[in-house]
């Protein structure tokens, strides 16, 4: 079957790169499931121009169209969900139900942008003086977005579908990993909405054009979701310019039972939190606190849970996880779990793996300085640490260089309502896990998590526009000049 970006690139049509062209390669299998074009930064130059005259007129129209746009999208995704998860499956090494679940986010966020464009785009302010004065929100003008590889689709169109129903253009750099569902496929969807031409360009290619993006002087604001070094490499590149910068970057996140939680369905919090996905989400659960006295039991009823998911061909829906990305990333879980085994951890779980299939990982008795329970690991790894009072577990919680997600499980959600106040941290879900995200809540990091601005239906006003102040007054002011 025949694509529209095989051997392409989306520089506002399906077009030849001048890169060349970018094989992508399932995880699972090794094989090759698409050939898409490669940018270069020629290409770059082109969509830059073409956005820059494209974003003007797309800015001038009446909202109800862009909102209409949107909604177009996100009526043909929800009628046809499969033009996306037939390449999450695969590209990304998504289980059948992260892929579903990913799927209809997507389509959340496209419903929200739709409304976000008929949202109040400012505010009438007083004045000292006899006139009309207000704070109104305008587009940026071109928003840059890099996406990467482990939630491909909606890590892309969160930040590419607010940005276009507030009337910029977009240039997308997808992680070339998962150009297909983190961007071509993206570009498909909203061509066939209506989206005008020159208003959304996706360069699948390295580092080189993501590189070049951040420099871009006609590139007002990047918005980057990815780990927090390279956040802060383009924290640093942009800086100088003085670019309106947008990073949501790593995270460490620690889930806290209290002494009174249900620890049964605490283990099945934590399982999700851990494993979904084969842990490869910002949010992943990377630190379990529980009561010392309970840790034990807390630790083997959640390595009874890693024991028994299936891991496979995501392809298969008996699968429940799929594969790591690629090799690098193999190898750094596994370097991981071993350097904390020889720290002193119990490995109760996993620990093994078959190719790029990493089986589901518990480690008991964790030491604080171990590598599991200091760095993001971004692999199915679960870490178990005892605490003896819960003012020690929120001085481990908050002695991170993370900010994402933190969840509390209890039997008392009140209490838990007012630990959030010491909690410092982007979210904090009380009797859920860690892993979360709706188009319309506030969504963004804290410390070394993320910078710059928030995801979500009115924070996103904030994110991709300026803020301009408008004054008019009757007649011309006169002074003593």
């Amino acid at each position: 079957m025949s694509n529209p970006w095989d051997n392409k690139i989306f520089n506002g049509a399906f077009v030849t790169g001048g890169g060349g062209t970018l094989d992508v390669t399932a995880p699972a299998t090794g094989q090759v499931i698409a050939t898409v074009g490669q940018a270069d930064t020629g290409d770059l130059e082109k969509a830059v121009a073409a956005a820059t005259t494209a974003q003007t007129a797309w800015a001038a129209l009446p909202y109800t169209e862009r909102a209409a746009v949107m909604a177009r999208a996100a009526a043909l995704l929800a009628a046809d969900p499969e033009r996306l998860t037939r390449w999450l499956v695969p590209e990304s090494g998504s289980g059948q139900g992260k892929a579903a679940f990913e799927t209809g986010l997507v389509t959340s966020e496209l419903s929200a942008a739709a409304a976000l464009a008929a949202q109040p785009h400012g505010q009438v302010l007083r004045s000292m003086k006899p006139r009309f004065s207000m704070g109104r929100y305008v587009p940026v003008g071109i928003v840059g977005v890099i996406s990467p590889f482990n939630f491909p689709a909606i890590l892309s169109m969160r930040s590419v579908a607010p940005a276009l129903a507030l009337g910029n253009a977009v240039v997308l750099k997808p992680d070339p990993r998962t150009s297909v569902s983190g961007g071509l496929a993206l570009a498909e969807l909203l061509a066939e909405a209506g989206l005008p031409e020159g208003l959304l360009h996706v360069l699948p290619a390295g580092a080189d054009v993501g590189a070049a993006l951040v420099a871009h002087p006609d590139v007002p604001c990047i918005s980057f979701t990815g780990s927090t070094a390279a956040g802060r490499r383009i924290g640093e590149a942009a800086a100088p310019l003085l670019k309106k910068v947008h990073l949501e970057l790593g995270g460490n996140n620690a889930l806290l039972v209290l002494p009174d939680a249900d620890i049964d369905a605490a283990a099945s919090a934590g399982a999700w939190g851990s494993f979904l996905h084969q842990g490869q989400i910002c949010m992943t659960t990377g630190r379990h606190l529980v009561p010392r006295e309970r840790a034990e039991e807390y630790a083997a009823k959640l390595a009874e849970k890693a024991r028994n998911l299936p891991v496979g061909d995501p392809t298969d829906p008996a699968n429940a996880l799929g594969p790591v990305i690629d090799d690098n990333q193999l190898e750094k879980v596994h370097e991981i779990v071993e350097s904390t085994v020889a720290a002193g951890a119990k490995l109760l779980a996993g620990g093994t793996h078959e190719g790029l299939f990493y089986r589901p990982t518990v480690l008991a008795d964790v030491p604080l300085d171990s590598p599991a329970f200091s760095q993001e690991i971004f692999g199915p790894v679960a870490p178990v640490v005892g605490y003896d009072t819960v003012e020690e577990a929120l001085e481990i919680i908050n002695s991170s260089e993370y900010g994402l997600s933190v969840a509390i499980l209890t039997s008392n959600p009140f209490t838990a309502f007012q630990l959030a106040d010491r909690i410092k941290s982007g979210a904090v879900h009380i009797n859920d896990q860690t892993v979360d995200d709706e188009a319309v809540a506030p969504f963004g990091g804290t410390k070394a998590s993320g910078a710059g601005g928030h995801f979500g239906l009115s924070s996103n006003v904030d994110t991709f526009c300026d803020l301009q102040w408008v004054t008019v007054q009757s007649e011309i002011e006169r002074y003593p000049f």
